[in-house]
């Protein structure tokens, strides 16, 4: 099978690849590298067992060619920055929203019909409940990031009832583990290596959401679109408990051997548009067959490892 997976370069879709390529199958990445990096992939392009192709999803005319050939498109690519919106505010506007038009338009024209979409816990907004099921509705999200992951649903909606599409939409919890660019792990991690006896943490500390293990959240997608041949099927991946910012913060601390101290800035939330308390109901996952490896504060704990030895491996490679 030959899949092409937008974003492949980045965090998560550079975990996707890997188990693509275990099973056997070519890959075609598509990927700016605005966020993803080429060092990534190496272990695949210098082997000669997927291709990269550095493309803008922003433009059309660069976007289409590349789907030709293609049986299955995996969408990664957005922005992954939810705070970046606050700033730039046509940011998912772009990369999500019209990129993801431009991905499903590129499918059209060259009978691409299979595609898995990276969407978000977000897309349920504020005051769902807890844990929040797929049906939950309606779905109100309150950052821009959010509103651009709901029109991406909507969008390959569309094109599943007017030109007969197959969509998998996964609405991920928060994914962590190596290779993360963002995130509060890998912030806490740099803001401690700058001041070791300080960590300020944004808000009160009391926000608490899933994390979910990337390998999990790779294997997950692929497990479903393995048991599901329904026209459309939406799932959480997600763990079924929480961590808090507060315990996170203690993790990031004991694991990198400090005695640092918590500066709280202050306020229920850690930016506009941030939510505060998310959990997703993940029954329907389990249905399929598939547990996940490890809860929250596991997953929390060994991506603080990971991504400590990541980040000063990379500091002193550049000092040496």
């Amino acid at each position: 099978m030959r899949w092409l997976v937008t974003g492949g370069a980045g965090f998560i879709g550079s975990h996707v690849v890997d188990r693509l390529v275990e099973q056997g199958d070519k890959v075609v990445v598509l990927d700016d590298l605005s966020s993803g990096r080429r060092e990534f992939l190496a272990h695949h392009l210098d082997a000669g067992r997927i291709s990269l192709e550095i493309v803008d999803l922003t433009d059309y005319d660069a976007t289409l060619p590349h789907f030709a050939g293609v049986d299955r498109v995996v969408h990664l690519a957005a922005n992954p920055d939810i705070r970046l919106g606050t700033r730039v505010t046509d940011t998912d506007l772009r990369h999500g929203t019209i990129a993801t038009y431009n991905v499903l338009e590129s499918m059209r024209q060259h009978g691409v019909n299979d595609i898995a979409f990276a969407s978000s816990s977000v897309v349920y907004g504020e005051g769902a409940p807890l844990p929040t099921p797929e049906d939950h509705g309606p779905c109100i999200p309150i950052s821009l990031y959010g509103a651009s992951k709901a029109a991406g649903e909507g969008l390959i909606g569309a094109y599943v009832g007017t030109f007969g599409f197959r969509a998998w939409i996964f609405r991920f919890a928060n994914i962590i583990g190596g290779r993360g660019t963002h995130g509060v792990i890998f912030d806490f991690i740099h803001k401690l290596v700058a001041t070791p006896e300080r960590l300020e943490v944004l808000g009160d500390g009391r926000q608490e959401k899933s994390y979910m293990l990337v390998e999990d959240c790779a294997d997950a997608m692929l497990h479903v679109m393995g048991h599901s041949n329904a026209p459309m099927t939406l799932i959480n991946l997600g763990t079924e408990d929480t961590c808090s910012v507060r315990r996170i913060g203690e993790i990031v601390i004991e694991v990198m051997g400090l005695n640092a101290r918590m500066d709280y800035t202050g306020g229920d939330r850690g930016w506009a548009g941030d939510i505060p308390k998310a959990r997703l109901a993940i029954e329907r996952l389990r249905s399929t067959g598939f547990e996940p490896t490890c809860q929250s504060e596991q997953a929390v704990r060994t991506t603080a490892a990971l991504l400590l030895e990541e980040i000063v491996g990379s500091r002193s490679g550049t000092q040496d």
